[in-house]
């Protein structure tokens, strides 16, 4: 069974997030992963990226940086954007967030993955969104390590 991880460290600038898109867009092309599947969680991923650049600073620091991680294993993808912004609000349920006029975005994630967790980073501050998806796989296509 072969394996992909990456892990990247972005700032929190509207350009990271087609940056950190297509980077899950060629791993999961290179995996063999049915172009639908990949479609769908790069839109969520999308949705991740924005709400850290967005919502992902504390105190209206402009600057600092987001983390974005992917696992490809086996028939599974797992991405977690992290960052170091205020949090979710105590009590915080995206599930509510389909006629908001915000959280739309991870109401899309939540949408588009077979399991999603939203969760606040303990000690340091910030918000973690994961998401993961089985993957269907393209006949006769295997990961193969370089």
């Amino acid at each position: 069974m072969s394996s992909l991880w990456w892990s990247l460290r972005l700032r929190r600038e509207a350009a990271s997030v087609p940056l950190a898109r297509q980077l899950l867009l060629s791993s999961m092309a290179s995996a063999g992963v049915d172009p639908d599947v990949a479609y769908d969680m790069c839109l969520a991923l999308s949705e991740a990226c924005a709400n850290a650049v967005e919502h992902g600073s504390a105190a209206g620091d402009l600057g600092g940086a987001y983390r974005v991680s992917a696992y490809l294993e086996g028939n599974r993808c797992r991405i977690e954007v992290a960052d170091t912004g205020p949090g979710f609000p105590a009590g915080y349920d995206p599930r509510c967030g389909n006629e908001a006029e915000s959280g739309r975005g991870l109401y899309l994630i939540e949408s588009l993955a077979d399991h999603v967790r939203f969760r606040n980073r303990s000690g340091r501050g910030g918000a973690v969104v994961s998401f993961d998806k089985v993957l269907d796989r393209r006949d006769g296509h295997l990961m193969t390590a370089s």
